[in-house]
């Protein structure tokens, strides 16, 4: 039987586990709980299971360190969430990107399609 979403994120240890403070989890910014919370709610969605993701986590952080990209934590953790959501055709590259252009610019639309 597999791990319900919440005791594989518990269980996540090494340079996948999630910043944590006297146990709670740590967001430093709005933006990085919405990305944890989308992860989440795809797992539970069925899109994909959580070892998916978490070994898509470990590989961005592993590239990024190799290359010596400084980055956060959670933009690794986008960057995870990115990839997942293209390769299971929930979004295209340049849909992803022009969503990105328009958040950018403060030119997005509220009403999805």
């Amino acid at each position: 039987m597999a791990k319900s979403a919440d005791v594989s994120i518990a269980d996540m240890d090494g340079s996948e586990a999630l910043p944590r403070k006297n146990g709670e989890l740590v967001f430093e910014a709005p933006w990085e709980g919405r990305a944890f919370g989308l992860a989440v709610t795809l797992n539970e969605h069925g899109i994909y299971e959580w070892p998916a993701f978490r070994d898509q986590l470990v590989a961005e952080i592993a590239d990024a360190e190799a290359r010596g990209i400084e980055s956060s934590y959670y933009e690794r953790w986008a960057t995870s969430l990115e990839r997942l959501a293209i390769s299971r055709g929930l979004v295209t590259p340049e849909e992803l990107e022009a969503r990105a252009e328009e958040y950018e610019h403060g030119n997005r639309e509220e009403d999805w399609e």
